[in-house]
């Protein structure tokens, strides 16, 4: 491992296809997570079978890829050189070598993520930009596959995997915030007729906590998660934005509709049976719920979820389960 002069790091992400549309900020996060190693000649950089939990960038020298069939003869099947990225597709889907790869003269690469740390923790700490990421792998494998003169699939397994790793909350299985933000950005970007937003928030889910434990928190966050999804009936308009906050879409309609809606969500969390995380008492949750609508209260997604939240959060300030729009004093009638 050798050290980062004058920010060389960043310099040669930047030229990396895979990350040439980061903005400042991401590059830093990325340089900080990657450090430089040196390679001998004939040094091995990676085995077939070895997880692929790392990405390469070649700062200078040679790396040769090499098959090995069935009666032990070695192929050359690629070469990497200075300013090639390779060993992405395994790291992003979480997969093994098929292949083994060894320095063919003195190299330095820049591999990312550096030693002890997992990715899994960076894609946790920074989804945004795992997502924006993903997006530039994604083009990528169009690319190399339309070189084949085959089309990806967006239902392909390696797909479904990736977008899961990046959109999915692990705790319920919804999609979060990251996903939330992305397709609010896609409804405006649209040039939607409007769309509403609904983000519930329970009143009283600290006494739960309390009673029950911070694990029977979390099954009560699942339970309410999921009932949401299952009662709205629609995967892709509900997501988790963070803690017991949930969120919903409504593409199209008007304010009533939202609201109307929004009634039908309290009912819903009123009614919930909880009683799986509350080792079978009974517990009855309230919920407030912010409705902010587009463009009325907002064109930008970051500003329209925020002030969602924040009037779940008022709602519970001034008595819990209400419902409120950004010009409501309190509860409408």
């Amino acid at each position: 491992m050798t050290k980062d002069p004058a920010g060389q790091k960043a310099v040669l992400l930047k030229r990396a296809d895979i990350f040439s549309s980061l903005i400042p900020h991401e590059i830093e996060v990325i340089a900080w997570n990657s450090d430089f190693y040196d390679y001998k000649t004939g040094d091995p950089v990676f085995s077939r079978g070895d997880p692929g939990n790392t990405l390469y960038i070649v700062e200078s020298g040679e790396i040769v890829v090499q098959k090995q069939d069935e009666s032990g003869r070695k192929t050359d099947i690629a070469r990497f050189v200075q300013g090639n990225c390779f060993g992405e597709l395994d790291l992003f889907t979480g997969t093994s070598r098929i292949a083994s790869a060894f320095a063919s003269v003195e190299t330095r690469l820049l591999e990312f993520p550096k030693s002890g740390i997992e990715f899994t923790a960076i894609l946790d700490k920074h989804p945004a930009l795992s997502a924006r990421i993903l997006h530039k792998i994604l083009a990528e494998i169009a690319v190399r596959i339309r070189r084949a003169n085959t089309l990806i699939k967006e239902n392909s397994p390696l797909v479904q995997e990736m977008r899961r790793q990046v959109y999915r909350d692990k705790l319920t299985g919804l999609f979060n915030r990251t996903y939330l933000l992305e397709k609010i950005r896609e409804l405006i970007d649209k040039n939607s007729s409007g769309f509403s937003l609904l983000i519930t928030k329970p009143d009283n889910f600290k006494a739960l906590n309390d009673t029950y434990g911070h694990e029977a928190g979390d099954t009560a966050i699942s339970i309410m998660a999921r009932g949401l999804r299952d009662f709205i009936g629609d995967d892709n308009r509900t997501a988790r934005y963070k803690g017991n906050a949930m969120a919903v879409l409504i593409p199209g309609g008007t304010k009533e509709e939202a609201y109307n809606q929004a009634l039908r969500i309290r009912e819903f969390m009123n009614n919930l049976d909880v009683t799986g995380a509350t080792k079978g008492k009974e517990f009855r949750i309230t919920a407030s719920t912010g409705i902010a609508c587009f463009p009325d209260h907002g064109i930008n997604a970051e500003d329209l979820v925020f002030k969602t939240h924040e009037l779940s959060l008022a709602g519970r300030r001034r008595g819990g389960n209400l419902i409120l729009f950004p010009e409501d004093a309190g509860e409408r009638k």
